[in-house]
Formats: structure tokens, sequence, C-alpha cells
């Protein structure tokens, strides 16, 4: 069979009138905060300008903590180490090799190129599919710890625990290193500012409130994080060359679990998931410590840890946030208001010819230790289909479906997508193939809007942009009707927490039809609707069976609904198929009625 027409997505124009984007915005922010910057070592003593050059780098630093941790949900303690190499860098070229312009560069790319390879294997090795939260963190936390026993063991070449100083370098005034630093700061916090409003922004935060989801709508959730880190480690390692420039000292703290510890502090404090807050929490902590240091040497530190527990237990949002409240309150129209994107038809895409069955399954089987959950399991299901799943607690439907739609589920037994080997890829391999699944609870992103959350489903078929976001939503029929039909539509600014259950159902299957696939797993679609709701999304799958010719798998608990709209019905029981027929010949079986003596015939509890 051809590559899945998925692989192929259609193209849309991208004219001005589509697009929205803060670039405007940003620039009069970024020539405002320039202009101050321009001014303010005119105005302020030459100390406390040498201290914010060194607040200014490490803000910068800090500003990638808040993207990664902030708007992605990965608690890194590494990017200490990523600022280290670039100064490493710095000071190892200047000392060992030459000086000079030529050198300088050489030094930068230098530390840029082993800061991103260091944080491609840090990524690698902490993002893989399956991999917890925690275990990532536990990555990153080893990093700076393993980077640090590295310049120990250099001996002279690294300076050891002394570290190397007196390097010679730029001796430009102090104002031009201050401008040096804010124009770079300027430049990342403008750069990250438009890449969170952005499309891809969105996907960001996608990714943080739920990681599962987004793999099965097709995100490479581990690449994105993996080449979100190694972007990280590209600044990070500028701002630490830039640092040991400036003070031609370096020293193994410069790469420490300290440091790394102090960023999600900063960040902490001035509100994650904000990018100002940290900016600004880590410039004046940085600059009051420095101070307090010198007044209160044995103390400052007790006082901003202090500080630290008492702002996350009374804000955990850090202080950002509490400040844009505020801010609204005083500041009648500085609530900023997004317009709602319109609806509009997704571009028609050829189909490749399919000559193979879309669903084949094949001794498929699922074991927890010495429990069988499922045994044997084989089946076809054919294009045009609506094929039910039902059977008793337990019987193992919901691992069936799992098995279908994650490649490392099922522990032996072959299924093959139209004639493809599903083989043991990741849920968004199985989306390439043309595979959607809905989940048993409603699984939408809490914090995106309902027009944001469809938007993150079409990552595969339309890439977002990572500059701008769009004005219209395009959608496929299917995921239209769904959206018009259960009140959606007049709620697509709304966020996914504030829906009711029912929509929350809705909306998921909305995003799942949007990915536009050949193969749709639905375990318990209509749970929470009401009955003219499930009216109408037994219509609409109907028609996707009729019109379109999906081949759908139903996982449901209303019986009725199972009749009404079904062409098949498979019945599993302790993990095994004991029934496979037309709906007539299931609910007239004799068999069927053993099974489920004592209890109804819902299909229901999802199976282990």
């Amino acid at each position: 069979m051809a590559e899945h027409e998925q692989n192929h997505p259609a193209k849309r124009p991208a004219t001005a009138a589509r697009r929205r984007s803060d670039l405007g915005t940003v620039l009069k922010a970024g020539v405002a905060a320039l202009v101050v910057l321009g001014v303010a070592p005119f105005f302020l003593d030459i100390y406390t300008v040498n201290v914010l050059i060194r607040a200014l780098l490490l803000a910068a630093l800090a500003l990638t903590v808040d993207l990664l941790w902030g708007y992605t949900g990965i608690l890194t303690f590494g990017q200490s180490a990523f600022f280290g190499i670039g100064a490493y860098a710095c000071a190892l070229v200047f000392t060992h090799w030459g000086f000079g312009a030529g050198w300088a560069i050489l030094a930068l790319g230098l530390g840029i190129v082993a800061a991103m390879a260091v944080a491609a294997l840090a990524g690698w090795l902490a993002f893989y599919h399956g991999a917890s939260p925690l275990y990532g963190s536990i990555v990153t936390l080893a990093l700076p710890i393993v980077l640090t026993q590295v310049v120990f063991a250099g001996g002279r070449t690294t300076g050891s625990s002394s570290g190397l100083s007196g390097f010679p370098t730029y001796y430009w005034s102090i104002e031009i290193w201050f401008w040096i630093a804010g124009a770079f700061l300027v430049a990342v916090t403008a750069l990250a500012w438009l890449f969170v409003r952005s499309d891809m922004g969105r996907v960001l935060v996608a990714i943080r409130e739920n990681e599962t989801r987004c793999a099965y709508l097709g995100i490479p959730v581990s690449r994105i994080k993996i080449m979100l880190l190694v972007a990280a480690g590209a600044i990070g390692a500028v701002a630490g060359f830039g640092y040991a420039a400036f003070t031609n000292v370096v020293a193994p703290e410069l790469t420490g679990f300290l440091l790394g510890t102090e960023l999600l502090i900063w960040v902490a404090l001035g509100g994650r998931g904000t990018l100002i807050g940290p900016v600004i929490g880590a410039i004046l902590i940085d600059v009051t410590s420095s101070y307090l240091s010198g007044s209160l040497p044995f103390y400052w530190k007790l006082l901003v840890g202090v500080l630290f527990v008492v702002v996350i237990v009374a804000l955990p949002q850090g202080l950002m946030p509490e400040v844009t409240k505020l801010w609204r309150r005083m500041v009648p129209g500085a609530r900023r208001t997004a317009k709602a994107p319109t609806i509009e038809p997704a571009p028609v895409r050829e189909v490749a010819p399919r000559v193979e069955q879309p669903l084949a399954v094949r001794g498929v089987h699922r074991h927890f230790g010495s429990l069988q959950v499922l045994q044997g399991i084989d089946f076809v299901a054919n294009e045009g289909e609506l094929l039910s799943l039902v059977g008793p607690n337990g019987a193992g439907k919901t691992t069936l479906i799992r098995c279908l739609a994650d490649g490392y589920e099922r522990s032996g037994g072959d299924i093959k997508v139209f004639g493809r080997d599903l083989g043991r890829g990741p849920p968004d391999r199985c989306v390439a193939l043309g595979i959607g699944r809905k989940f048993q609870t409603a699984n939408v992103f809490a914090t995106l809007t309902v027009a944001e959350c469809l938007r993150v489903a079409r990552y595969r078929l339309e890439p977002p942009s990572i500059w701008s976001s769009d004005n219209t939503l395009a959608l496929p029929e299917a995921a239209r009707r769904i959206v018009e039909e259960t009140g959606l539509a007049e709620s697509l600014d709304t966020e996914a927490r504030h829906l009711a259950h029912g929509q929350k159902q809705a909306l998921e299957l909305a995003m799942v039809l949007a990915l536009e696939p050949r193969i749709v797993l639905l375990d318990e679609p209509t749970a929470g609707l009401t009955r003219n709701e499930r009216e109408r999304i037994g219509a609409i799958l109907t028609s996707l069976t009729e019109r379109e010719r999906l081949s759908i798998l139903l996982v449901e608990h209303d019986l009725d609904f199972v009749r009404e709209i079904s062409s098949r019905v498979i019945v599993l029981h302790q993990g095994k198929i004991v029934l496979d027929g037309s709906v007539k010949e299931v609910v007239g079986s004799e068999l069927v009625r053993e099974i489920y003596a004592g209890t109804a015939l819902d299909g229901g509890g999802g199976g282990p």
C-alpha cells in the first residue's frame, strides 16, 4: 500500500489575514527595553552595573528554564551545565590556544556545539517513550554533577577545583559589556515571547497538560522535548561564554547543581509560565543577593530560602501572575481578549488507493506477570464497518484498544494496518498509519481553549508556526459536525476545564476526528452525553462508515446505542473472543446470556 495520505498534508495559503503575531508589540517593547538599558549605566554606580551584567546573563538562562519547566512541564536541574560548557569553552580556548576575533568565534562555536550535543544526549536518555517525568528530572540532575567531576578531573587543563582565571579577553568598558548582556537578554526574551504565543507554543502547553493525549494525536513528544532542550542548551552556552569573557574567571560552580537549583527558585518566585516573571525574578534576586552577601554574609541565603518558602506557600504560581491581576484591576482595558477563531472546512486531500484490509489482528496477547489479560485475539476490521467490542467488566476491551493504538502495549502477536506491520512503535507512529484513539474518560488539555485543543489535534496535518498563530481553524466535516451539534462552536474561546463533562467527551471525539484517521478506536465516546447528543454522535459515526468508509472500533456501555449503529459485534470474555457476528446473532446468543448471567449486558467497565 502507498504511504498513508496523512504523510502528505495539504497546504493552505498562509496570508497575513490568516496569521496573528505579536511581532509589532514585541518590537515596541524591545525598543523600549533597549532604551532603558542604554541609559541605565549612566545612572547606576559601577558596582551595581557590574552585578547587573552577571544578572542579565543569568536571567537569559532562567528564561530557558521557564520554557522547559513553566511551559513544557520538564523539571530540569541541568541548565547550569550548559552555562558552564559555554564558559569553559571560552576559558579553555583563550588560555590554551589563543586569543583574537577568530579564536573567539571558534570558542563560541565550540561551546554552542558541545552544549547542544550534551543536551541531545541528555534528552535522548531522559525523554524516551514511556519515561516518567521523574526520570527526566533525575537525568538533568545528574548532568551538572557529572560535568563538575569532569572539570575536577581535568587537572591543569581545566584548573580543577580552582578553575581558570586571568586569561586574555576583550577589555571593553563596563558600559559596553552591560549593553551586550542587555541586548542578548532582550533578544532572547523577544524570541521566546513570540514562540510561546505561537501555535507551537500551544503545543508546548498541551505537552505540559497532557503528554499522553499529545502522543495519541500523533505529536512526537520526545522529539519536541529534545529539540527544546537542545535550543535551551545553545542559549545557555552563549550566556556562559559572555560571562567568562567578561569576568576572566571560570570555576566548577558555574556547571554545578547549586546554580541549577537557584535557577528553579528564581523561576518559581518570579512565576513560571510567564517568561517576564523569571527574568525579573532572576535579576532582582541575584542583585539583592550580591548586596546581602556583603552586609549579611551568614544570613542572606537563609533569607532567600525563607522568601522562597513563603512565596511557594502563599503564591504557588509566583509573583508575576499576582502583579498581572493587580495591573488589570487598576488599568481599565488592560485585559486582552483574543478573538475566537473562525471555523472553515479542511482542505480535501487525495486518499491513496487501499487494497489491504484496514486492520488485521493475529494472535495478540497481553499479560502482566502471570496475569493473562488478552489471549490469542484474532479478528479483522473491514472498510466502512462499525465494529463494537462488548463484554463484562475485566474482559480486556480497553486493553485491546491500547494494544491497537500503541505498539509497545502488546506482549505478543501481530497487528497489520492496511497491510503494514504496526511494529513496536510509540502512539505517534501508530497515528501516522491512520489510527485515532479516544480514551475512556474525557482526555483534553485543561488550560487550552476549545479552539486551541482542536488546533493542537491538527499538528500532523498542518504543522504549527513557531512565530505566529492562525486566526482560522480548519476542520474536516466530521469534526465540524461534532463541534457544531454539541454546542462547542459557541465555546471556542472557553478553556477546556470549564466545559461540562459531556462537552469534554465531545471535544475529545472532535480532536480524534480532526486527525482525519482511517481507523477510529472509540472507548465509550458517549459517556456523559444526553440522549439527543448520543443520537447525533451516532448519526455522525454511521455517516463516517458509510460515506467516508472509515473502520470504527467501538467500546460502549450503552447496548441500545450499539444495536442502532453497529455493523458487527465482538464479545470478549476473560481475555478471549467468544463470539464474532452480527448484532442479531450476538443479542440472541445463548452463550452471551450465560456470560452475562447475573450482570447487565452493558459492555462497560473498560477492562484492565
